[in-house]
């Protein structure tokens, strides 16, 4: 008589499970609560991968591609825009002693660095604007110092000519040397992200116009700096997940 009452019992448990809690089960199916993949292929920090494909940057029609380089890197390593085929990667341009925009620039970058380790593709390249006292030696320890620990992030020096023909007419990154400036140089707070095939990409506003480049002037941490200009290292991880997944 006991093992009834325990077996009705048992029955009517699963009953009600079944009339409360699979309903609720179908219902996070169907919106996609259980099924949502969680591998790195698709979220990172909490960004889904947009099936939109991240529009090329056009020039007179055509897509635009980094120009060809060649320069020295922090371990006196040759290095040029071909070892960078096959990876995804941000482009700027910076000086080690530069006391105004290039720390939350780079704190920036060490940031993102952190967050794409799972990702062997992806890399980074700094380009500095005062050659001759950015030696490799130099750069070597400026890497050491800022947590740079990404094998593909390459903190280049060489011909100063070169790098500023690279940068005003390769990217349309403003560089500047003058006595009148901060530390000696102006340049812009500006990132442009880099496809495998080497391809300049950029998302489009909600007008349709291209976004050229990411500011990498705002402290990822902030909403918006001291002159109310919003930070978009946000948006810039969201594009660098869905190159790499291409």
């Amino acid at each position: 008589m006991m093992d009834n009452k325990k077996n009705i019992i048992i029955i009517i448990l699963i009953l009600v499970f079944g009339l409360v809690f699979v309903p609720r089960i179908i219902d996070r199916v169907k919106n996609d609560d259980v099924s949502r993949s969680e591998s790195r292929s698709l979220k990172l920090d909490n960004f889904e991968k947009n099936i939109d494909p991240l529009p090329y940057l056009l020039v007179n029609n055509e897509r635009k591609k980094v120009p060809d380089f060649i320069f020295i890197n922090q371990n006196e390593k040759q290095i040029s825009n071909k070892d960078y085929l096959g990876k995804v990667y941000i482009v700027e341009f910076f000086f080690t002693t530069c006391t105004t925009i290039c720390p939350i620039m780079n704190t920036n970058l060490v940031h993102i660095q952190n967050s794409f380790t799972a990702f062997p593709d992806f890399g980074i390249a700094s380009f500095s604007i005062n050659p001759e006292y950015d030696t490799s030696e130099v750069l070597q320890l400026y890497a050491q110092d800022n947590g740079i620990t990404n094998p593909n992030w390459n903190l280049m020096t060489g011909d100063r000519n070169e790098i500023y023909k690279l940068a005003n007419d390769g990217f349309n990154l403003y560089t500047a040397a003058s006595s009148d400036f901060v530390d000696g140089f102006e340049h812009s707070g500006y990132f442009a992200i880099i496809d495998k095939e080497g391809y300049i990409r950029s998302r489009v506003d909600e007008f349709g116009n291209p976004k050229i480049y990411y500011k990498g002037s705002v402290n990822f941490n902030e909403k918006l700096d001291n002159n109310g200009e919003a930070e978009e290292i946000t948006i810039l991880k969201e594009d660098l997940l869905k190159l790499l997944n291409e």
